[in-house]
């Protein structure tokens, strides 16, 4: 139901989910809308796109997330199925809410496939962490964020080099607002509630007394393709780990198809060490539990880039690029890309003490999802009144 504070005609916004990294960036922006004032109404729709219903249920629980209004159920395929397949699916709920825009987070399958739909019918759409930029266009996901930023209306930035990169795509500085990192938000409103890793990992059956190291522990995530899909890649990283684990424990939150791929290329041996513990994907308590005690994480995520930083936990970042690059210049991530040398230095350096201590970037406040709110509402309720002024002049 519509807030009565809200102007009449003037549709709920719709919110957009699609895979896990989306459900951190949207907890704290609905919060925000329901407490500004007026509210903004929202309809949340979840694409189905992350399939495990398990981890999704297990996710939207962590971070208080309603639950969703229209899940359309989607699952997996090759990038254009997903992507038709939400198109098809996502068109008739624009046809039967009429909202005032659509907000998409992020660069996933679901983000590009929502606001093709919109724009074909001339629903506004809102883009959340726009302009981020790794400049390989190899990466599916910045062909998604740059696509959507260009036919996004309002354009939500995490950081000011975003801007920069907007403005050289030829993008209006109106359309931009720097509001800060809404995963920021979520971090700072869970931290407390975060499982403690030695609880995580009596869960899994695992020895908590790897934490007891002198050196403590790192934790690894790895599963971009282009690190674990081709064994002539995976097994050098695989080796690397084995031999950063001499130094330190590692945990290891396994992503299905890194697991997949490791017993499939007869690797599974280069992890058979009392050393790494190798655990099943952790929910969001259960991530931030362990990241937060870390000594170092060796990842090739992007958003475990943002959370280090905002943690103040060195992070070695097992890509060539980065689309988040004030984690570099102010944070304290560090791209060792996929060279084993290189990411045995970078564990030498944090552990001889020698590595970046970083700081936490402008605006990653916890409060980002409030000024989205703030400037959503002025903004959507002003194009709401533009035509009647336009009519009276």
């Amino acid at each position: 139901m519509l807030n009565e504070e809200w102007p009449a005609g003037l549709g709920p916004v719709i919110c957009v989910v699609g895979a896990r990294p989306n459900f951190m960036k949207m907890a704290p922006i609905l919060r925000a809308f329901r407490a500004h004032r007026p509210a903004l109404p929202t309809l949340l729709v979840h694409t189905g796109q992350h399939y495990d219903r398990d981890m999704n249920d297990r996710l939207f629980v962590d971070l208080r997330l309603p639950h969703p209004d229209i899940n359309l159920e989607v699952g997996s395929g090759t990038h254009a199925v997903q992507t038709a397949e939400v198109m098809r699916r996502f068109e008739p709920v624009l046809d039967a809410h009429r909202p005032s825009c659509v907000l998409v987070v992020g660069d996933v399958n679901s983000t590009l496939a929502c606001a093709l739909v919109c724009v074909k019918k001339e629903v506004p759409v809102v883009h959340v962490e726009a302009g981020l930029r790794s400049h390989d266009r190899l990466m599916p996901e910045e062909i998604n964020r740059v696509l959507t930023d260009q036919i996004g209306d309002r354009l939500y930035t995490t950081e000011r080099s975003a801007h920069a990169n907007l403005a050289r795509e030829g993008i209006a500085d109106e359309r931009i607002c720097f509001v800060g990192n809404v995963m920021i938000d979520s971090l700072l409103a869970n931290r407390e509630c975060a499982v403690p890793a030695t609880r995580t990992l009596q869960l899994a059956g695992a020895d908590p007394a790897v934490l007891d190291h002198p050196q403590g522990y790192a934790v690894v995530t790895l599963h971009r393709p282009s690190n674990v899909d081709h064994v002539d890649r995976l097994r050098p990283l695989l080796r690397a780990l084995r031999e950063v684990s001499e130094k330190l424990p590692l945990v290891f939150a396994m992503h299905p198809r890194t697991r997949a791929n490791v017993e499939r290329s007869g690797l599974s041996d280069l992890l058979a060490t009392q050393r790494i513990v190798l655990l099943p994907p952790q929910g969001y308590l259960e991530m931030l539990g362990l990241l937060s005690s870390a000594r170092l994480v060796l990842s090739d995520s992007g958003g475990l880039q943002e959370e280090t930083t905002a943690l103040g936990v060195p992070c070695l970042t097992i890509r060539e690029n980065t689309e988040r690059p004030i984690t570099v210049e102010q944070g304290t991530n560090t791209l060792v890309g996929c060279d084993p040398s290189a990411i045995r230095r970078g564990v030498d350096e944090i552990l001889s003490g020698s590595g970046k201590i970083g700081r936490v970037p402008e605006f990653w406040d916890g409060r980002a999802a409030e000024r989205i709110a703030a400037d959503l509402a002025v903004w959507l309720i002003a194009r709401h009144l533009q035509p009647a002024v336009n009519a009276s002049s």
